[in-house]
């Protein structure tokens, strides 16, 4: 209740509401960024709710023909009920509008529930995108408020940059690596530098390994060889004893 009235008045980049009689349905309308084959247009999709939200994710579902996700499919987004494991409490869904938006212009890369078409083809979308019409919503950039002639509010460039921010640390999940626990960028994209220290370290620990076992069998050999001398001294006593008297 408390995110639905903050979402409550629309901005320019999107709009979220709860559905009259569902709390944990809610539709959304964002705006395609600019500078990208979908700008212009407007994409309409739906949230589900888990009853454990905030501490468990939102499954995301485009209902509006985009070329980047496809329609009645819950997308494959860390921030999305497929992977719970990387859900933050502290998201929101407010921050999942903005993860959308600021994935829209990024390659699928065969995510589950991403699609790669062409621009030509985004941009034809784009265009039939408004005159997109809800069931429950009705036409869907009328949900989105006008852009109005002004210049860029520092709220507006602050909100801009979280948008930015937010596609660098949400990604999309590919579906071979679905059952791992997901990387951070850091780690996927390992520096030279890095690489090269982490080498160091396993040969410094293979070189320990092999100093500490050749070690270890000197005391091993030496124990073998007066062992040996003594069974051979019995041996030949046993001998004398029985051909020699």
């Amino acid at each position: 209740m408390k995110e639905a009235q903050e979402l409550r008045e629309p901005t320019e980049e999107y709009f979220a509401q709860p559905l009259d009689d569902n709390l944990f349905e809610w539709h959304f309308t964002v705006k395609g960024p600019s500078d990208s084959p979908f700008e212009g247009g407007f994409y309409h999709g739906r949230i589900i709710l888990p009853t454990e939200y905030p501490m468990k994710p939102p499954s995301l579902i485009l209902l509006t023909p985009s070329g980047r996700f496809e329609v009645n499919k819950k997308i494959c987004l860390s921030i999305s009920g497929h992977h719970p494991e990387s859900w933050q409490p502290s998201w929101s869904i407010r921050t999942a509008l903005l993860a959308i938006i600021g994935f829209m212009p990024t390659e699928g890369k065969g995510a589950i529930g991403s699609l790669d078409y062409s621009e030509e083809e985004r941009r034809s979308l784009a265009i039939k995108s408004t005159s997109w019409s809800c069931e429950s919503c009705g036409i869907i950039k009328n949900l989105v408020k006008a852009p109005s002639a002004h210049q860029t509010t520092e709220a507006e460039r602050l909100e801009h940059e979280e948008q930015r921010k937010l596609a660098q640390q949400i990604c999309f999940e590919n579906p071979k690596s679905s059952t791992s626990t997901p990387e951070t960028p850091e780690i996927r994209h390992r520096r030279p530098a890095e690489d090269a220290a982490v080498n160091n370290i396993l040969d410094q620990h293979q070189q320990n390994v092999s100093e500490t076992l050749n070690s270890s069998n000197e005391p091993f050999f030496l124990s073998s060889y007066f062992i040996a001398v003594i069974v051979l001294s019995i041996i030949f006593l046993m001998f004398r004893r029985v051909f020699l008297v």
